[in-house]
């Protein structure tokens, strides 16, 4: 990665300091081909804990804009929720190219997103499925809730399925946080399979070990990511 000019930013005592930002080259065809799933979930695992250390990769976007121009060859696909405190490619610390992003509230699939799915792995050649819940979901807090308000009632019917196969005795309302959380890791698991389920090419790919489906749920409160 080539050095390039420096960005002055304030440390935590507002002291000064010179950071160096980067030219990460854009993944080509060649290198992206040469990846594993397995290798790619070690890197979306490394970047969190330097997300959670606050030791983000400074990069030179606009060069990284540049390099991207011709083509994009992206490590992973992440589903994730809508909820804009869950910045993806800050919590696995990746840059331009890295990363196909699709995002819905409550990350469940339909034919839309499963359709983007296959592109980014079968003709884009993404190694990794992650599939990302995060705590104090509020889709999930509505689902448990049964919500119904226009066009929100249909969207929670996906996740309410979920609501109901969860085995808990006790609360069964979004004031009960323990509850809620096992409904986001469920809701992952279900997603997970829904895509095993209902796009056959995607289950093929991962039989024959071309890519991964793998879940996780980010915490609010430090940053981690739990891979389940």
């Amino acid at each position: 990665m080539e050095k390039i000019k420096k960005v002055i930013i304030l440390d935590e005592n507002d002291a000064t300091v010179e950071v160096k930002p980067l030219i990460e080259t854009v993944l080509t065809a060649e290198q992206q081909a040469a990846l594993t799933p397995d290798s790619v979930i070690e890197s979306l695992k490394a970047g969190n804990e330097r997300y959670i250390s606050n030791d983000l990769t400074a990069r030179d976007h606009t060069e990284q804009i540049r390099k991207a121009t011709n083509g994009q060859f992206p490590k992973a696909v992440v589903l994730s929720c809508l909820d804009s405190r869950v910045p993806v490619e800050d919590v696995f610390d990746k840059g331009i190219g890295d990363l196909f992003v699709g995002r819905v509230a409550g990350n469940f699939v339909n034919e839309d997103m499963l359709g983007s799915m296959e592109f980014g792995c079968k003709v884009a050649g993404s190694k990794v499925i992650m599939v990302l819940g995060h705590e104090h979901c509020g889709a999930v807090k509505a689902a448990v809730d049964d919500v119904k308000l226009g066009n929100i009632t249909a969207m929670l019917s996906k996740i309410r399925p979920v609501v109901e196969a969860s085995d808990y005795e006790g609360d069964r309302t979004s004031k009960n946080a323990e509850f809620v959380h096992l409904v986001c890791i469920n809701n992952v698991l279900n997603t997970m399979e829904q895509i095993r389920e209902h796009s056959p090419i995607l289950k093929e790919m991962e039989d024959n070990g071309e890519i991964k489906i793998v879940g996780g749920v980010y915490d609010m409160d430090t940053g981690k990511v739990d891979f389940l």
